[in-house]
């Protein structure tokens, strides 16, 4: 059991990849805090891992808010004793929109989920991971955070900054024990589709325009497989890196 004894927090696990990577982490012995918004679908996540012998607890937040990004790590300390890895994987998409048509309102939106989101809870967890002297970050970045038109604008800027600030946090605290990775998952069948509600047309004709190069999409229990190998001692040696997992789309 490649986490025995771990205690991870997973954001967006109520479904899609956060679900998968909760679900998994469990199994390999890691006691895991479910956290989303919709809190009703995360204690489902939890019942079903408890039914399969697993350890687990489900916290709503809303990671853009900061009082529930500190009562989501309060509350897994005060459960738990303690935090070894944070999984930050809540993310929106932003609708195609270009930057001739974004709104602040839009940009605002979703910097506060994909991106400041994460520097909350890492915030938040360098508190902890610190005082250890040991703990693993790992950021569900984007395939659209390293290319230009996966997405809109605001999305795709987003994204960037996520593997901006993974090199960052890795590089700066490698040498307290902590380390900070970032996987750039290409299409997965998941739910962050029903993000989008009225995509723009000009923005998703040109984020579309490679698609016809994808080789397949993946599936959420291949995204867990990768973050399980990053949250592990078995990548002692990764640190600050990007892993892509696209079946080879964006190695065209």
């Amino acid at each position: 059991m490649r986490l025995s004894g771990k205690v991870a927090v997973i954001t967006g696990a109520a479904s899609g990849m956060g679900k998968a990577i909760a679900e998994l982490f469990a199994v390999e012995g890691a006691k895991v805090v479910v956290s989303d918004l919709r809190v009703e679908a995360a204690q489902t996540v939890v019942a079903d891992i408890e039914a399969k012998g697993g350890t687990a607890l489900a916290v709503a937040a809303n990671v853009a808010k900061e009082e529930d990004v500190q009562h989501l790590i309060d509350t897994t300390v005060e459960q738990f004793g303690t935090l070894d890895i944070l999984i930050n994987n809540a993310g929106i998409m932003d609708n195609f929109v270009p930057a001739g048509d974004v709104t602040d309102e839009l940009w605002e939106r979703i910097f506060a989920i994909n991106t400041t989101g994460p520097m909350r809870t890492t915030r938040k967890a360098l508190s902890i991971f610190l005082d250890k002297k040991s703990g693993v970050i790992v950021n569900i970045a984007s395939a659209g955070g390293l290319y230009g038109s996966r997405a809109g604008a605001a999305y795709t800027a987003s994204k960037h900054a996520v593997v901006g600030f993974t090199k960052n946090v890795g590089f700066q605290y490698a040498t307290s024990g902590i380390r900070c990775n970032a996987i750039a998952p290409g299409g997965v069948s998941t739910n962050i589709g029903t993000t989008i509600n009225a995509p723009n047309p000009f923005g998703m004709e040109k984020a579309m325009a490679g698609m016809g190069l994808n080789p397949r999409a993946g599936e959420p229990e291949e995204i867990a497989k990768v973050a399980l190998f990053l949250a592990s001692d078995e990548s002692s040696f990764v640190n600050g890196a990007v892993v892509t997992a696209d079946a080879g789309w964006t190695a065209y």
